[in-house]
């Protein structure tokens, strides 16, 4: 199956998602409303109410339970991207101008501050102390993520492990606990629930690799940014740390990216992304985000047999090649 038709037949309870969210951000405040709305209406993959609901289909599914769920967590990763444009002094998402470029950096932060409260609200209507507990977890590591980030742009000694942990925690864990809160509100097994944590673990680490990839192979119209942005930010992604590590490209490579420094955020770096697509560091980076993709397959062995398996293993083969 395909992913669209995938999305086309959930289409009934992922609308009712839909109308949570708008229902979540609106409030008497207008400003907050508004700036709200501005960055759901700009729309999104939905892919962690999509996990949510399908793996609550391995338990006793219940879209009443299962919306408190998948409301939060997409409201989480939606205040996140509201704090990171202000970090990263970016323009536009998706192709539409960011809530800091539309109004300010001041109204940009205090909006992803409320709707990161409203998700801690919304989550609260669950009584499972365990639901709180993995969610809470999961904010803390993500905004170590966020600060490692900021300590190590233009770090170009960064290493592998400092990568990876960084992912880990910017990306993979929301994805993980995506699948694993969706078993655990339905009441699944904690042996079926923590195989879907490793499946979402995996697909997330792959999803950022392939995000990372698609910031330098990508078109603008494909990624609704210009190519590049990353490293015009000072973020130094898989595929540039593995080009470093070609002793040809490594030199002038790590001029342009001084130079990109020096020119705080205004640079020009064509010259960069032609220095890395001459290198293995795409290739080599692609072959990862493979690996990962195939222990999340992995980890699918263990649940049973029933079409929202099948429907995760179509989204991992998705997100193995996905281009936008």
């Amino acid at each position: 199956m395909k992913l669209l038709d995938l999305y086309a037949k959930m289409k009934g309870d992922l609308s009712v998602i839909e109308q949570e969210l708008e229902r979540s951000v609106s409030d008497d405040h207008m400003l907050l409303s508004e700036a709200s709305m501005h960055l759901l209406k700009a729309g999104g993959k939905r892919i962690r109410p999509v996990f949510v609901l399908l793996a609550g289909k391995f338990g006793d599914y219940n879209l009443d339970v299962l919306k408190r769920v998948a409301v939060p967590l997409e409201l989480i990763h939606m205040a996140s991207l509201v704090h990171d444009d202000v970090i990263d002094d970016a323009d536009t998402r998706r192709g539409q101008p960011t809530v800091k470029s539309k109004w300010d950096n001041r109204i940009a932060m205090y909006t992803g501050d409320y709707i990161h409260g409203r998700a801690l609200s919304i989550a609260t209507e669950l009584p499972n102390p365990r639901i709180h507990q993995l969610l809470s977890k999961a904010l803390v590591q993500m905004c170590i993520g966020e600060m490692e980030q900021i300590r190590d742009f233009f770090n170009t000694e960064q290493t592998m492990r400092q990568y990876l942990l960084r992912i880990r925690r910017k990306t993979a864990l929301l994805i993980a606990i995506s699948c694993e809160l969706g078993a655990v509100a339905t009441g699944v097994s904690r042996t079926h629930s923590s195989a879907l944590y490793r499946f979402g673990y995996n697909v997330g680490m792959a999803f950022q690799i392939r995000d990372d990839l698609l910031d330098l192979y990508g078109t603008e119209k494909q990624i609704g940014k210009p190519p590049g942005s990353d490293m015009r930010q000072g973020n130094i992604t898989l595929p540039v740390l593995l080009a470093l590590r070609d002793q040809k490209i490594r030199g002038p490579l790590l001029n342009e990216i001084s130079m990109i420094r020096s020119q705080e955020g205004m640079a020009d770096t064509r010259r960069a992304i032609t220095l890395i697509r001459n290198s293995e560091g795409g290739e080599l980076a692609d072959e990862m985000a493979n690996r990962y993709i195939a222990k999340a397959l992995e980890a699918l062995n263990d649940l049973p047999a029933i079409p929202a398996r099948k429907n995760l293993i179509d989204i991992a083969h998705f997100v193995g090649k996905r281009n936008y």
